[in-house]
């Protein structure tokens, strides 16, 4: 999932109602990657974009914003969102200035190691990267969220909150167990007043791009994810909005399979993993080499491909039965 996207009017809000010129956006992790794609993207269409981050980039980057032709106001803020004091002063310093806020993009992350325990790093070193990554990627969150949205809600005109989540918050693959736990959080806290969004494999700082590697083919470019989180939700009205990445879209690779194949990739994968709790399997059990056979017919099953459990004279998987007494621990690398 991109990012959980969080709608504060009861009804949702139309594109031209909270992105036309004069508007106000408010994007919290804008020196790079998705952030910085969502500020060019909304300076196009004219927006006040107040851009934030404690990146020492973030000057640089509005410069290069202000750059986009057609582009309002653009201000940089550097502010820590884990810290609720410098979150407060932003949110006056926006509403002195502008009175209001139209687009509320609750974007800052980062990615620490962060394994469920450790054999061999100090405790207080472990620790440390864990409250870094739920200090920004969880409590920013609902810092920002909680200081602007009883503004926003009062205010005269239409505004949306979008919340930057991500697909492992639902899947949760083993080894970054502090960003999966950071973001199953975002999911549930954007769920309660009904504000949601999440990417894919997006290519930005948190993947490697600051580090001058070339793009994976299997990664979208923040620009593609931006473009088509705007159209789920602000055109189509969606609440939760799962972006699309290279491994689960058309390619040359699969010149014959549709979006909605690959949206089924997606879906299947999530609901795989729900089914951990429903059917009682072992945790995250897509990863257990005693599931990884059960794992890929499901996922063949619900993409309407020819299941390969039947070459193997098993029976077509609409429910994927337990292994009796199978209940032995697994291990991941940490």
């Amino acid at each position: 999932m991109f990012s959980t996207t969080s709608i504060v009017e009861p009804e949702n809000p139309t594109s031209k109602a909270v992105i036309h010129r004069g508007a106000v956006a408010v994007i919290t992790g804008a020196a790079s990657g998705i952030g910085l794609a969502a500020a060019k993207h909304l300076a196009r269409h004219g927006l006040n974009v107040v851009m934030v981050d404690v990146a020492q980039s973030l000057d640089a980057s509005a410069k290069e914003v202000k750059q986009v032709e057609g582009s309002g106001d653009v201000v940089p803020v550097h502010c820590d969102v884990s810290n609720i004091e410098d979150v407060v002063k932003l949110r006056e310093q926006v509403l002195d200035t502008y009175g209001e806020c139209q687009v509320l993009m609750n974007n800052a992350g980062i990615s620490r190691p962060t394994p469920a325990f450790s054999l061999d790093r100090d405790l207080k070193d472990l620790q440390s990267d864990w409250a870094a990554v739920l200090g920004v990627n969880m409590n920013g969150i609902i810092n920002v969220a909680q200081a602007f949205a009883p503004f926003m809600s009062r205010q005269e005109n239409e505004s949306v909150i979008i919340n930057t989540g991500s697909k492992q918050g639902v899947t949760c693959p083993p080894g970054k167990a502090g960003y999966n736990v950071s973001k199953a959080a975002v999911k549930v806290f954007t769920e309660q007043p009904r504000l949601t969004l999440s990417p894919g494999w997006v290519f930005t700082g948190l993947s490697g791009a600051n580090d001058g590697k070339p793009k994976p083919p299997g990664a979208w470019t923040p620009e593609q994810t931006i473009e088509y989180m705007f159209e789920k939700v602000l055109e189509e009205g969606d609440f939760y909005v799962i972006c699309p990445d290279n491994e689960t879209t058309p390619s040359a690779a699969a010149p014959t399979r549709t979006n909605a194949d690959f949206q089924a990739l997606d879906k299947a994968r999530i609901q795989w993993a729900l089914g951990d709790i429903i059917e009682n399997r072992p945790a995250l059990s897509r990863w257990h080499p005693s599931y990884a056979a059960r794992y890929e017919d499901f996922i063949e099953s619900r993409q309407g491909l020819a299941a390969r459990s039947r070459s193997r004279g098993r029976a077509p998987l609409d429910r994927i039965p337990d292994v009796p007494g199978e209940r032995e621990q697994y291990r991941f690398q940490q």
